[in-house]
């Protein structure tokens, strides 16, 4: 098997930035085996920056990055969250003719794919979510919004992603849901970390029976 390929460059003196092919596969080979002096991994689209306490010898971490074998670098699949939507967003129906398709299928599509948290950014609680089953590149609004409601749930890119609160946004609105991503009187307040599986439910169906 391959290495992945990896590329580690010192961030100050207490953090190394590591580039990698897989990300999550090397957040989750860090959180199974962690570094020498390791204090947080930070999983972004390219990258994951490995935090560490001060004074720790970064050689150590250099080499313990290097002794991960292509092996230990598998994506674990994470827990499943489902999250209900009501698909009834201001973008539904120009994005669907934008993609060239029917409102129900463009909602059918979404719904049916299993999507991963591939890392967390932008606001606290916000999960850039990527799935297998999504091809669609959808662009961005021309003009962002000055603000979006907190559970909104958009796409952009590849991307899918639900505003964990109220704050400027241009992706494209899918609809709302009312699961909150992020809740601070809860032990663990985001709802979506990375490698958390998420599938969404179309509110309709469930009115129906369906499913």
């Amino acid at each position: 098997m391959t290495a992945p390929r990896t590329t580690v460059r010192q961030m100050g003196e207490s953090a190394l930035l590591v580039e990698a092919d897989r990300p999550l596969a090397l957040h989750a080979a860090l959180t199974a085996s962690p570094a020498p002096g390791q204090v947080d991994i930070v999983p972004a689209e390219r990258t994951v920056l490995v935090v560490l306490a001060e004074g720790t010898d970064l050689r150590q971490v250099r080499a313990h990055l290097e002794s991960l074998r292509p092996a230990d670098q598998q994506e674990i699949p994470g827990s499943l969250v489902e999250i209900g939507v009501d698909y009834t967003g201001e973008d539904l129906l120009p994005l669907a003719a934008t993609l060239g398709m029917e409102v129900d299928t463009l909602i059918g599509r979404h719904a049916a794919a299993e999507w991963t948290v591939a890392f967390v950014g932008f606001a606290p609680g916000f999960g850039y979510l990527t799935s297998q089953d999504w091809d669609l590149e959808v662009p961005r609004l021309a003009r962002p919004r000055t603000s979006v409601p907190a559970g909104a749930v958009a796409l952009a890119g590849r991307y899918s992603g639900v505003y964990p609160r109220a704050s400027p946004g241009g992706w494209q609105l899918l609809g709302t849901t009312a699961r909150r991503m992020w809740d601070t009187t809860a032990e663990h307040p985001a709802l979506l970390t990375p490698g958390t599986r998420v599938r969404f439910r179309d509110n309709r169906s469930a009115d129906r029976g369906i499913g």
